[in-house]
């Protein structure tokens, strides 16, 4: 698994950092295959005492913006319980400790969308939601896509649907597309053809130029 770069954006470079957080000890809380919830005993940066948890997934989560020649995206849809609603997304999942992300991703994009690809760019390498936990995503766009057998996971039950790219952007900004991993990909594959990151004829068939 990769390791996570510290890196500073270019306008904090020299700029000091306000005092950390440290934590005087841990417990755990909640422990599963999937996640340990932790317990701190805590010293806040302005010296107060803090009570904090944490939820640290055991996974890195990873999805994969599918592009089509003709400038549409692959998404699936499921019910997931956490909200307990319905959720149009790219294919996602997660790679366990010891296991390379992208070839997790490939596997997802193969399981649930049933796709394979010839070419991947990195999109994104993100925290979510660090107030509360130390999950990592990891993002890729892939494109040259042939069509493989799907395996669903035993619990999940997907619909999908071909949608031209701008449909996706127009469905995120209308609050119909919701899931993070899927909105700061598509965003970022937007920036990528805009800036000649991606093929030339990929690029005009995505922005419909």
């Amino acid at each position: 698994m990769s390791k996570i770069r510290d890196i500073k954006p270019r306008w904090a470079e020299g700029l000091p950092e306000t005092p950390p957080w440290r934590s005087l000890g841990a417990s755990v809380v909640v422990d599963t295959p999937w996640m340990q919830v932790t317990r701190h005993p805590a010293v806040a940066p302005t010296g107060a005492d803090a009570d904090y948890m944490v939820m640290r997934p055991r996974n890195v989560g990873t999805g994969v913006l599918p592009l089509h020649d003709d400038g549409t995206v692959s998404l699936v849809g499921q019910h997931r319980f956490a909200l307990m609603r319905y959720s149009w997304e790219m294919p996602e999942g997660g790679a366990p400790e010891g296991e390379d992300p992208f070839e997790a991703v490939k596997r997802e994009l193969a399981e649930e969308a049933g796709l394979t690809a010839a070419h991947w760019r990195a999109a994104l390498d993100m925290d979510l939601s660090n107030s509360i936990t130390d999950e990592r995503a990891m993002t890729w766009v892939a494109w040259g896509l042939e069509s493989t057998d799907k395996a669903p996971d035993p619990t999940e039950v997907f619909l999908s649907a071909r949608v031209p790219f701008g449909a996706l952007m127009a469905e995120i900004a209308r609050g119909a597309v919701r899931d993070s991993l899927t909105v700061a990909t598509a965003y970022r594959a937007y920036h990528m053809a805009r800036e000649g990151e991606l093929p030339a004829a990929l690029a005009r068939s995505m922005l419909g130029a």
